[in-house]
């Protein structure tokens, strides 16, 4: 910056700093817009999603786990039932867990084993 020696170039120094500011104000404005419309929950949760719908890997342990819960469920409902039983209950608790855990580790060979059931009762062959 220069040396302002006279009333007019401070003046004119004085305007330009002005401008410079508004500037500035504007960015800032826009800035902040831009950061909360991101941190909405509705943009939250759909850049999260955004993020997990681009990795195939991160969707099929998705899809393993999901479908290894909902097994271990349906087997804990299978054997207790009704039953007011605690040790059936708590058979019930075990093996749910024993079976989503082991599900959700293969994958793999729960498909293979599904298409293999599938192709045997449908009658299809290769």
């Amino acid at each position: 910056m220069q040396k302002i020696t006279n009333a007019t170039e401070l003046k004119l120094a004085i305007q330009s700093m002005e401008v410079e500011q508004a500037e500035s104000v504007q960015l800032l404005k826009a800035q902040f817009r831009l950061t909360y419309e991101s941190l909405k929950p509705v943009n939250l949760i759909r850049t999260t999603l955004k993020d997990i719908s681009s990795e195939p890997a991160l969707i099929g342990s998705l899809i393993g786990t999901t479908i290894g819960m909902a097994g271990g469920y349906i087997s804990k409902k299978i054997v207790v039932g009704a039953s007011h039983n605690i040790f059936r209950k708590i058979f019930g608790s075990l093996l749910q867990f024993g079976v989503a855990d082991v599900v959700a580790r293969n994958p793999d060979a729960l498909k293979s084993a599904g298409s293999f059931m599938f192709k045997l009762f449908s009658g299809k062959k290769d």
